[in-house]
C-alpha cells in the first residue's frame, strides 16, 4: 500500500513570530472605582499627570488602541506611535498600525520600555506580560465607561509613591505610584 502525502497550501500570511523580548510598561490614570475614561476622554483634569505621562514616554514607543488614538487625535510628539486595530483598512497619519499587541511590539524601535497607554482591552492584554506599571491612582470615584482591568495585586510590588492633590471644591487626592512585577 502506498502512502499518500497531502500538501498543505501555504497560508496567505506568514506565520506570526513571537514578539521580541521587550520591557513593557503600562501607564494609566485610574480612579478608585477603576474608571479610566468617559466619552472618549478623561473624567478629570490633572495637568501634573499629563506632564508625568509626557516625561516618562518621550523617547519611547507608545502602543494604544484605536479608540485611544481617536481620543488623542494626533501623534504624540517625540514618540513612536503604534495603534492596535483589527481593521485592515485603518490608516493613520503619524502612526503605524498593527493588528495585535504582539505585532505592535515587533514594530517598536525606540528604547525600552515600550509603553502601553490604553485603552481597556489593550491594558487587559498587556497586564500578563508587563514588567512595570506607572499609575496615577486617583482617590475618588468617577462616572465612566472605560475601566482598568482587575489584576492580581500580589503579583506587583510598589517601588515608589508620591502623594499629590487637586485643590478646590472638586478637588481630590492622587498618587503617582510605580510598580514592578514581583520576582523581576
Amino acid at each position: 500500500m502506498r502512502a499518500t502525502v497531502k500538501d498543505t497550501p501555504a497560508s496567505a500570511e506568514p506565520p506570526s513570530s513571537p514578539a521580541p523580548l521587550r520591557r513593557i510598561a503600562i501607564i494609566a490614570a485610574v480612579a478608585d472605582n477603576g474608571v479610566i475614561g468617559i466619552d472618549k476622554g478623561l473624567p478629570w483634569r490633572v495637568p501634573e499627570d499629563l506632564r508625568r505621562f509626557r516625561s516618562l514616554t518621550v523617547g519611547h514607543s507608545v502602543i494604544m488602541g484605536r479608540r485611544t488614538w481617536d481620543s488623542i487625535g494626533k501623534p504624540l510628539a517625540g514618540r513612536q506611535n503604534i495603534v492596535v486595530s483589527r481593521s485592515r483598512e485603518l490608516k493613520v497619519q503619524g502612526a503605524q498600525v498593527a493588528p495585535s499587541l504582539d505585532r505592535a511590539l515587533t514594530l517598536a524601535r525606540m528604547p525600552d520600555p515600550v509603553f502601553v497607554i490604553g485603552g481597556e482591552a489593550l491594558y487587559r492584554e498587556a497586564l500578563p506580560v508587563a514588567e512595570l506599571m506607572f499609575l496615577t491612582e486617583i482617590h475618588r470615584d468617577f462616572a465612566g465607561d472605560a475601566f482598568f482591568p482587575n489584576y492580581p495585586r500580589e503579583a506587583w510590588e510598589e517601588i515608589s509613591r508620591e502623594p499629590h492633590g487637586v485643590d478646590g471644591s472638586h478637588g481630590f487626592a492622587y498618587d503617582f505610584a510605580t510598580y514592578r512585577r514581583s520576582g523581576i
